[in-house]
């Protein structure tokens, strides 16, 4: 190629070189949970006017079900290559969003897997896996040579969840960020995404983190993601970013050459957008770069699309793959399996639900998604192979007497509540679906309250206070929302589902758990706040850890101690499970060499030190530090039931600053009545016990760990020694 050739191979529209041959190609589509019809590399016709879409990422996050999430991108990844061969879609996915929860207004909570760094990377790993493994071929030797089902792409690398609150925008924000909080929190799932999931691609943020726009800086992308976590792979720029950096940061005062050479320099193989295909020659010919530079980027990108087989063509598995292999049976029934999934029960009084259809055949459905159909679907979304709404899902088990109550979502007015509260005055139950859609929190749009918009509490009150029968109250949003007023014991509201967003099914699987044909078992993947919560700090504010200088408090499970809605993890039951512990290691003796030191932590000043703190967790044989335990997981209810074990590590007492607890592991099992199951947990003392100090080293506390099965009702200690010369 020639060097004006190259630079126009760099964006995310490839002009190719006709006269070698090389095609143009189209690298942004997405597939964030269904193949998108976000972004030009994608679009659906009369050859495939569909494709299935499942619930958003939220909601199945919260399943806390691994292989569901691997199975879902397997489904996504068959439509795609089956579009890919009916030329609907390209080979190259910027999926998934693997951003950390950090504050309950973010716009994109949609997207995201929650607030719990390991929770996000494990979900990371899984989703990739399923989008880019082909059977047989997941561990080959060389990992740069691994054929690829569709490359997968991790974002928004990193410390981005701030989109537009207030004045603030994304594309000119500076998030003022600690290395401990970009180690422990921030960058973790991104690193479980490369290192675990061997993602073939990162897709850096629009903002700047401490100054520097993180497409711009080459400790976070080429020292980080290439050399120490090692990508296959490229790196790609969020959509405009460059320009965004020199028109809207006015970073250094760069123009577009300097911008492009310091990007490309950092280590940004792939500009989403025109800036490097309009200024790469120029950038070259001043001097500022070298043609050597944009041969390695073009090596990074052309390798993936030779592991898609764009060139030389794919195995007959792939390009076999057709129109009968979209919207298929087996698919949508996954996409409803993940919504029924991810439901959680959050509250359940005198076990009102499940309703038993032969005694509830007349009900109220009221609210303004009591007929939803586009606002169950969450974003990035593609054409749904079909849509069941709650209204049509319900009207398969009673005879349904509907009223909206709001004229849309946002509830601007109470002129419609009055047909509600008629519908429910006669109804054997009444089941109220409210909640938030993409005009309240979406990209672009962070929201200002966690409050139920308009007068949708209104409209919960007045049917509420007229209804003769249970009330069920369904919430639809991705964020978590304030009804403490609904949780109270004093509301009549007998029971709280979550929905999330529920996909092209969701109306199905709701009506399926309020009539007991699947019984729920999700979890919280985020802490539901107060609204005063909000109040207290405001969403800029980018530690982890409370500021007891300004009064702020901690965020997410792991530094958050005040009251909460309901908690991260929480979720009941149709039935009960207790759990007993099995042969568990009690402690874990570490003899340290004469290359291994004792680190001192961050003890109170009133706290008995043991003699050796701690060791860098970079100077240990890791391999050799795990622990195992069984836990037997018994169902002592009346209903077959699945429930969702999350284990959790307690730092030893004493280190100031450390997380309260964090998920070391989680694993989701189904048990009949009456019957128990036994669960073998493994674990990396490295990985499991370890903490961020406020230097961002990362330590191995020595002293007492507590192993903490779910809210702690079955836990056990495990002591960790660390032995030097002999001595403890």
């Amino acid at each position: 190629m020639t060097l004006a050739e190259k630079g126009r191979q760099l964006g995310n529209l490839a002009d190719g070189v006709p006269r070698l041959g090389l095609p143009t190609y189209e690298w942004w589509s997405e597939a964030l949970h269904g193949v998108s019809k976000q972004g030009p590399g994608v679009h659906f016709d009369n050859a495939v006017p569909s494709a299935t879409n499942f619930p958003a990422v939220i909601l199945m996050a919260a399943s806390f079900n691994q292989s569901l999430w691997k199975n879902a991108g397997q489904i996504v990844s068959t439509e795609a290559r089956a579009m890919y061969n009916l030329g609907n879609a390209g080979l190259t996915y910027w999926s998934p969003t693997i951003n950390v929860v950090r504050d309950p207004r973010w716009g994109r909570i949609t997207e995201t897997p929650g607030e719990d760094p390991f929770v996000v990377g494990t979900y990371a790993a899984n989703y990739v896996r399923g989008l880019q493994d082909i059977e047989g071929e997941e561990i080959p030797k060389d990992l740069n040579s691994r054929p690829l089902k569709v490359a997968a792409c991790c974002k928004h690398y990193t410390a981005y969840d701030v989109d537009h609150w207030l004045e603030v925008d994304r594309e000119y924000y500076d998030a003022k960020v600690s290395q401990q909080d970009i180690v422990e929190t921030f960058s973790r799932p991104f690193e479980m995404c490369v290192r675990d999931g061997d993602v073939s691609s990162v897709m850096c943020s629009y903002n700047r983190v401490n100054g520097i726009p993180t497409c711009a800086d080459p400790k976070l992308l080429k020292e980080t993601i290439r050399d120490e976590w090692g990508l296959n792979g490229y790196i790609v720029s969020d959509c405009d970013s460059i320009s965004s950096m020199v028109d809207k940061q006015k970073w250094l005062g760069y123009g577009y050459e300097d911008a492009v050479a310091q990007v490309l320099r950092s280590g940004l193989d792939l500009d989403c957008g025109v800036s490097y295909p309009n200024n790469l020659e120029n950038a070259t010919l001043s001097g500022k770069i070298r043609e050597g530079d944009l041969d390695k980027a073009l090596n990074n990108i052309y390798v993936v699309l030779m592991r898609l087989g764009f060139f030389d063509g794919s195995s007959t598995s792939l390009t076999s793959l057709a129109k009968d292999n979209i919207c298929a049976d087996e698919h949508i029934e996954l996409s409803a399996e993940a919504a029924r999934e991810g439901i959680v029960l959050l509250k359940n009084v005198n076990s009102t639900l499940p309703l038993n259809y032969n005694k509830f055949k007349n009900i109220a459905l009221v609210g303004p998604h009591a007929n939803a159909t586009t606002d169950m679907l969450g974003t990035y979304i593609g054409v749904p192979c079909k849509v069941t709404s709650p209204l049509m899902g319900f009207s398969s088990f009673a005879n349904v007497s509907y009223a909206i109550g709001c004229a849309d979502v946002q509830c601007k007015n109470e002129s419609m509540i009055f047909p509600a509260v008629e519908a429910a005055k006669n109804a054997d139950a009444t089941i109220i679906v409210v909640g938030l859609n993409t005009e309240i929190e979406d990209e672009g749009l962070d929201r200002l309250d966690l409050n139920l918009p308009g007068y949708q509490n209104q409209l919960i009150k007045q049917v509420t206070d007229v209804s003769t029968g249970p009330v069920l109250l369904v919430i639809m949003s991705a964020g978590g929302v304030d009804i403490s007023f609904a949780k109270s014991n004093d509301s009549k509201i007998n029971s709280i589902l979550w929905a999330g967003y529920p996909g092209e099914e969701g109306g199905r699987a709701i009506a399926e758990t309020v009539f007991g044909k699947y019984n729920p078992g999700g979890k919280l993947p985020i802490t539901w706040y107060e609204n005063g919560y909000i109040d207290m700090l405001p969403m800029t504010s980018m530690p982890l850890r409370p500021v007891d200088e300004l009064g702020y408090p901690g965020r997410t499970y792991k530094f958050f101690n005040g009251s909460t809605v309901y908690p991260f993890s929480y979720g009941l039951s149709y039935t009960q499970f207790i759990y007993n512990i099995h042969s568990a290691r009690r402690s874990l003796d570490i003899t340290l060499n004469k290359n291994q030191h004792c680190r001192r932590l961050s003890y109170g000043d009133d706290v008995s030190r043991p003699l050796c703190e701690g060791v860098l967790i970079d100077d240990l044989n890791c391999s050799e530090m795990e622990f195992d335990f069984e836990i037997e997981v018994q169902n002592v209810g009346k209903r077959d039931g699945s429930d969702v074990l999350i284990i959790y590590s307690v730092p030893p007492a004493g280190i100031e600053g450390s997380h309260s607890k964090q998920v070391i592991g989680f694993q989701r099992v189904f048990v009949p009545a009456g019957l128990s199951k036994n669960l073998k947990f493994v674990f990396n003392a490295c990985k499991s016990l370890m903490l961020v100090e406020k230097n961002s080293y990362t330590l191995l506390p020595s002293g007492a760990h507590m192993i903490m099965v779910g809210d702690g009702s079955a836990s056990f200690t495990l002591q960790v020694g660390l032995h030097t010369n002999g001595q403890v």
